[in-house]
């Protein structure tokens, strides 16, 4: 009888040895989820820096291509309606001078 018993007590052991060992690895197993779920997470952000990256460069393509005679075209032209205007200004200051000047006499 106390061969059963030992049995028992040992049995009722190697369960409770059993089941702890199996919340462990319970455990385990979620702590390697949540550690996945993040990696794929810091995954994902990467992937979008990448593609945020690609356009990026693109764009920069595209503007090294553009033409650089209508850069210089656009430029004159921004420079010209420059001077014009301040040709108009001057011109203005002139006849307001002479009005003045006349007024004057």
């Amino acid at each position: 009888m106390e061969k059963v018993e030992e049995k028992g007590r040992g049995g009722r052991r190697r369960r409770s040895w059993k089941r702890k060992e199996e919340e462990k690895e319970e455990e385990l197993e979620e702590e390697l989820k949540e550690k996945l779920k993040e990696k794929l997470k810091e995954l994902e952000k990467e992937e979008q820096l990448e593609e945020e990256l690609k356009q990026e460069l693109e764009l920069e393509k595209e503007l090294e291509e553009l033409n650089d005679e209508e850069l210089e075209e656009k430029l004159e032209e921004d420079l010209e309606e420059e001077l014009e205007e301040e040709q108009n200004i001057y011109y203005k200051n002139n006849i307001i001078k002479n009005e003045y000047y006349i007024l004057n006499l």
